[in-house]
């Protein structure tokens, strides 16, 4: 596919007016309030991974209502004081997957903690082990049309507080220090570290790449490809419902919460990504900080003939890097015995 999207010169002046709802803060503010009331540890259980380098445990936090909400926390065998926390969250149709998939960030040194996507798991990777008991509003069968017509009934208002609550989670883990914790994902996982970034004001770093629920109603007149594409497959059905749509996606829409987020922040981005288009991902980051008062480090890295796939290990190379200047992990642990 060749790039479709803006030039870059455009991308890199990139900065739309997007259309906030009056109560934007009001509406996570009260949402997070309410998830908050009570204690997010719910269960914290040792696993056998079968890796010799890695101790990881089941973990079951609260999230959106009050709902258990899975998560594998993992961190270097043998190493004893409290380390830098990474927060993970897993891209569009995925779970949590098994315990010894995901394990870049834990080898780095870093205490580590991949959330399970509520009501997702079924269509890549090893699946998911959290139900969404809310997904009953009008909406399609996807998760990124489910409760579309209301944002309170919304997948990603609940999905968005699960991220947030999954930050309260690693801060309360033993062995992490809670000042240093950082939101990292890729696609929708992307869009979900950008929405914590906004949420949470003492994160410590943001690393995004392909950001999903970026300059959404751009994406939408874009792509047709999933998970846009649902969005648009509902509304094309239910062709009076475009204006409820835009009101509930309003709310999720990650210029926004990039706009509020003050930490360090690195983006990545493939030019030729079909599935969240580049603008988006620009919009956030060219309007990123820009509420809060401070000038946060920010880095971008766009990648002209690569898809939604970005910079692959490249990217990911990039953000050790980076986040080792950021927050400087811990010792990597010696095998036992």
């Amino acid at each position: 596919m060749p790039a479709f999207d803006l030039p870059m010169r455009e991308l890199e002046r990139h900065r739309p007016e997007v259309q906030e709802p009056p109560d934007f803060d009001g509406f996570w503010r009260d949402t997070l309030k309410e998830a908050a009331q009570t204690d997010v540890l719910v269960s914290v259980r040792p696993v056998e991974s079968g890796l010799r380098l890695t101790q990881t445990w089941d973990v079951t936090f609260r999230g959106f209502a009050g709902d258990p909400v899975r998560a594998w926390y993992s961190r270097p065998a043998g190493v004893g004081e409290p380390l830098p926390g990474v927060v993970e969250y897993a891209g569009y149709g995925r779970g949590r997957g098994l315990p010894h998939e995901r394990l870049t960030w834990v080898n780095a040194g870093y205490a580590h903690l991949l959330m399970d996507n509520r009501g997702q798991g079924d269509q890549y990777g090893n699946g998911g082990a959290t139900p969404d008991p809310h997904a009953f509003a009008p909406g399609g069968p996807g998760p990124a049309a489910r409760g579309l017509l209301d944002p309170r009934d919304y997948h990603y208002r609940r999905l968005i507080t699960d991220a947030v609550r999954a930050v309260a989670a690693v801060r309360a883990l033993p062995g992490v220090d809670a000042s240093r914790v950082a939101a990292v994902g890729n696609s929708q996982g992307g869009g979900l570290a950008l929405a914590v970034a906004g949420l949470v004001p003492d994160l410590a770093a943001v690393l995004v790449t392909a950001p999903f629920l970026c300059g959404i109603r751009r994406a939408l007149d874009l792509t047709d490809a999933s998970p846009y594409g649902e969005i648009s497959a509902y509304l094309s059905v239910h062709r009076g419902a475009q204006e409820a749509a835009y009101r509930t996606l309003a709310y999720m829409e990650g210029v926004s919460f990039a706009r509020r987020a003050g930490a360090p922040a690195h983006f990545g981005v493939g030019l030729r990504d079909t599935v969240c288009p580049p603008s988006g991902a620009y919009a956030a980051f060219n309007r990123y900080g820009e509420l809060t008062g401070v000038d946060p480090r920010k880095e971008i890295h766009a990648y002209p003939y690569n898809g939604h796939e970005g910079g692959d290990a490249v990217q990911v190379r990039r953000q050790l890097d980076w986040l080792g200047q950021v927050l400087e992990p811990g010792p990597v642990s010696s095998p036992p015995g």
